[in-house]
């Protein structure tokens, strides 16, 4: 899928006339801004000649994009990926539009697939019904775009080994570089608790956001190890000391989460070996609801409220685990504070939630001041810090619902995939993916990272790439779509 552009002898030199006209100005004017012009110039004839080579570059910018705020905090804006995510929905459409049938119809008929459009439509009610209409349009916006471009475009662009691993390496690269930028930051602070937000600057929002984004990559990492067997030392040795490397960033990001995370795609990655992954969600979800009807009766949860005389944002890392097993730690009581708001609020919208970003203008009013924490003011808006709550007050049950659901499908059809695979990268690939997604998994039951444009973006290229490797196992094996 490729476009052919005829007598382009005028693009080499308008280009470069372009690039020196852009430094002219630049060093006149001062203004910055206007040396991108080349660049994207460049990538729209790169766009135009060959599509899916610009959107290598679209992976590799993920990584490094950095967020901004404009408009006195109204709109955000990660650069430079989100732009180019503009362009592609815009060319996806075109696509189709000009030939409809470039949508397989396998893709409709995969399970995963079926649930991502359930959502989406579920998504369309809930912004019709919503009391904070506007966010929540420009939220249904971004997910069509992060549909489009990590979704349905990386089914058109992935067909084989090559571009697994060309799809690997143009994320880890540039994802090592922030990671070293951020390590050496860190270094100079002496690895502090306390300064681990300073290290991270804007590479990434906060260090939860950068616990997630490497978290999630590190089981893709691994599984590359093994299968590097037959390569050059330098390349085996190369490859373990970034383990080792992703091992170490980890536990600096000071992220509790994300241990946990990695302890739990461990259990899933055994698991699906073993054929035993159906049995998780279902346990886990079990627990859940047990939990919260025993926490529910006499309103035992009241028993939990923070202790203000011990209950303080802690220093070190060492205090702050402590205190987290103690339930005295700052953050766990603010999100209790948030849990429980979220929870008596859904009750008076249940069905349709508040809409896409309605959470904040609503909670206050629900929440128990038995809970409030000095954080609680939550200046930087941010929401229930626990992904299925923040599907049920926004979306309402409906769209937790699918959300759940869509965890235990995923695992399933990694089993699946997995154990009809009898090619050794494939069952590795397909392990480190559902790993990946594991890793998510525990990372969002303590925030909301998938609507961040990293953490979002590797969440639906890790969906897309299962629907892929269940299209290939089934076409080696001749079996039909379920």
């Amino acid at each position: 899928m490729q476009l052919a552009v005829k007598n382009n002898k005028w693009l080499l030199p308008a280009t470069i006339a372009l690039l020196f006209f852009s430094i002219a100005y630049t060093v006149l004017s001062g203004n910055l801004l206007i040396m991108a012009a080349p660049f994207i110039v460049a990538y729209l004839f790169l766009v135009v000649v060959n599509w899916k080579n610009a959107y290598w570059l679209l992976l590799f910018c993920i990584p490094p994009s950095i967020q901004f705020t404009l408009f006195n905090n109204a709109l955000s804006l990660s650069l430079p990926d989100e732009p180019i995510c503009w362009l592609f929905l815009l060319l996806l459409i075109l696509l189709v539009a000009y030939r409809p049938i470039i949508i397989p119809r396998w893709l409709l008929q995969q399970p995963i697939t079926f649930i991502v459009i359930l959502q989406l439509l579920w998504l369309v009610v809930a912004v019709l019904f919503s009391k904070v209409l506007i966010l929540s349009i420009k939220f249904f916006i971004a997910k069509i775009w992060y549909l489009a471009c990590f979704f349905i475009l990386p089914v058109l662009v992935f067909k084989d080994k090559k571009d697994l691993k060309i799809g690997f390496l143009l994320i880890l690269l540039p994802m090592l570089v922030t990671m070293m930028v951020i390590f050496v930051r860190h270094a100079a602070l002496h690895f502090s608790f306390a300064n681990i937000g300073a290290a991270i600057g804007m590479l990434y929002v906060n260090h939860v956001e950068y616990a997630s984004v490497i978290s999630m990559f590190f089981p893709v990492v691994c599984i590359a190890y093994p299968l590097t067997k037959n390569s050059k030392t330098w390349i085996r040795v190369s490859l373990l000391i970034i383990i080792l490397f992703f091992v170490v960033s980890i536990f600096l990001t000071y992220a509790r989460a994300a241990l946990l995370a990695l302890i739990f795609a461990t259990i899933v990655g055994y698991a699906i070996k073993k054929r035993l992954v159906n049995f998780i969600m279902p346990a886990i979800y079990a627990v859940i609801v047990l939990t919260g009807v025993y926490l529910g009766q006499d309103k035992r949860y009241i028993d939990l409220r923070p202790d203000f005389e011990h209950t303080y944002m802690h220093s070190n890392y060492s205090s702050h685990l402590i205190a987290t097993i103690q339930g005295r730690d700052l953050s766990s009581m603010e999100r209790l504070y948030r849990w429980v708001a979220a929870i008596r609020m859904s009750a008076d919208e249940p069905f349709t939630g508040y809409g896409p970003h309605g959470f904040y203008y609503h909670y206050k009013s629900y929440a128990l001041p038995l809970f409030r924490t000095y954080v609680s003011k939550n200046e930087e808006h941010s929401t229930t810090h626990n992904y299925f709550l923040y599907m049920l007050t926004e979306q309402g049950w409906p769209a937790m619902i699918l959300y759940a659901i869509l965890i235990i499908v995923v695992f399933a059809q990694a089993q699946k995939i997995y154990h009809r695979f009898n090619d050794l990268f494939y069952q590795y690939v397909t392990l480190g993916l559902a790993m990946a997604f594991a890793v998510c998994f525990v990372n969002n039951f303590f925030s909301e990272l998938i609507e961040t444009h990293k953490v979002g973006a590797l969440f639906y290229l890790i969906l897309a790439l299962l629907v892929v490797l269940d299209k290939k196992s089934r076409d080696i094996k001749g079996t039909p779509a379920v």
